[in-house]
């Protein structure tokens, strides 16, 4: 009786879904441009409630600030780079890597992006 309560205890807490708590810091940025040139830098998640953050991006030469939001193992940001908006949606890997994509309003296709946590 005593393990079927503990699995089922168990259960309950893989059922619970993430919280943003948990993308909070800084990551080492790799990523493509939509011609396929590459470019990195650094990220930043900065919590602002159990669900959702901002972020800010430095890279190749360039700022970004988004807010975002995490659901289980999906991530998703909108942000501003100049005068462009963009929008990028990441899948939470299992080492707590991101590996997403990205567009801006108005282009024709996508970059891809990996987001990597610094220890």
């Amino acid at each position: 009786m005593r393990k079927l309560i503990l699995s089922l205890a168990l259960l309950g807490l893989a059922a619970v879904p993430a919280t943003a708590q948990s993308i909070g810091g800084t990551y080492t940025v790799a990523g493509t441009n939509f011609d396929g040139s590459s470019y990195g830098g650094e990220a930043t998640i900065t919590l602002t409630s159990e669900t959702t953050c901002t972020i800010h991006w430095e890279t190749g030469g360039s700022s970004s600030d988004g807010i975002c939001m995490r659901n289980d193992n999906a991530f998703s940001a909108g942000y501003a780079m100049g005068k462009e908006i963009g929008l990028v949606v990441y899948k939470v890997e299992k080492d707590g890597s991101l590996h997403g994509l990205w567009t801006i309003a108005g282009k024709d296709g996508n970059g891809t992006e990996v987001l990597t946590p610094k220890k």
